[in-house]
């Protein structure tokens, strides 16, 4: 079942993703060199629930690796997705993608950052460069009367036309009052193809792409996601809502740029 939001209803999701935006934006002060992945989840937790709103991805069931048991993922170089904070410092030349989701007056928000720690090479920063400008890309298909794949076909083409893997196990989605809601949203596609987009329709679209193979599997927590072959993977995710005929970001990277600039 799809859900198609109300004025007040995008209002209200607006305001969660937001938050979900301040949050990146508190972490982005702390990412250096020598900080854990621990600390940038209790920086997190603290930060939302401050401001009156509940870390959403806390205790997410998984029969295969237990409750979620951080607020956030943080999933470093090879890592894709779900990777879970520890106690290990972040090295020079890591990346770490930071997911975050919050619950605030009953609606959710969902947004991704992949930042880098200290001087990272080259190839790497290309590779982050690629997947956010995906991000756009696909956002800027997001009008009424285009369709699912046109999304997933704008991603796809951008990244796969630079030699980068799209992971097709992992998909973007619907979002509202659940954190997870239909309709699946692929970073692959065809132009033409899947549901049409309408006015109301609230989905987070999330690039996630890597250097080398696009094969994935998932490490014996029964969360971390991590690249079969080893090389560096990168994620980044905005909520939308298709408003007015067009795509609204309603989450915001402009508090992480406002500390460490517009990098790629």
């Amino acid at each position: 079942m799809i859900y198609l939001k109300t004025e007040d209803e995008i209002e209200l999701l607006r305001q969660a993703n937001l938050l979900v935006g301040k949050t990146l934006g508190e972490i982005a002060r702390i990412i250096k060199e020598g900080v854990t992945t621990r600390q940038i989840d209790k920086l997190a937790d603290t930060f939302i629930r401050d401001n009156h709103a509940v870390p959403t991805f806390k205790g997410v069931p998984n029969p295969y690796g237990g409750p979620f048991p951080a607020s956030v993922c943080t999933s470093v170089n090879e890592q894709v997705v779900h990777g879970i904070p520890t106690d290990e410092p972040l090295k020079n030349g890591d990346i770490v993608s930071v997911d975050c989701g919050t619950l605030l007056n009953g609606f959710n928000g969902d947004s991704c950052y992949t930042f880098c720690v200290g001087e990272v090479k080259p190839e790497v920063k290309e590779l982050l460069k690629t997947t956010k400008e995906s991000l756009y890309l696909g956002i800027q298909t997001a009008i009424a009367g285009h369709r699912l794949g046109d999304i997933g076909y704008a991603v796809q083409n951008h990244c796969e036309s630079r030699g980068y893997g799209v992971v097709r196990e992992l998909v973007g989605h619907g979002i509202g009052h659940e954190m997870h809601e239909d309709p699946m949203v692929p970073n692959y596609g065809h132009r033409g193809n899947g549901m049409i987009l309408k006015n109301g329709l609230c989905i987070a679209i999330e690039p996630m792409i890597t250097m080398g193979s696009r094969e994935i599997y998932v490490l014996d927590d029964g969360w971390t996601i991590v690249t079969r072959d080893g090389k560096p993977a990168a994620h980044f995710e905005h909520t939308i809502a298709i408003h007015h005929g067009k795509a609204d970001i309603m989450s915001s990277f402009e508090e992480v740029e406002k500390v460490e600039g517009k990098l790629y």
